[in-house]
């Protein structure tokens, strides 16, 4: 099954991506920063997401890991 359709794997993926990005954005910053715009901004976007809100980040992958572990 896809994770569009499953609601659950969509939020994975998005956490993941978030958690990505937030971490290439730390390793490497001009890769990140110096696409703002459309859909390379994306990247731009989702790492700011993952700095600014990181304990609420932090506590959607830990209940995500305890919902996978208790499946």
């Amino acid at each position: 099954m896809s994770a569009l359709f499953n609601f659950q794997s969509l939020l994975l993926v998005i956490l993941l991506f978030i958690c990505t990005c937030t971490y290439v954005r730390a390793v490497a910053p001009r890769l990140v920063d110096r696409n703002k715009h459309g859909f390379p901004g994306l990247l731009f976007k989702s790492a700011r997401i993952g700095e600014r809100l990181s304990p609420y980040v932090a506590l959607a992958c830990i209940a995500m890991a305890v919902k996978m572990l208790s499946k």
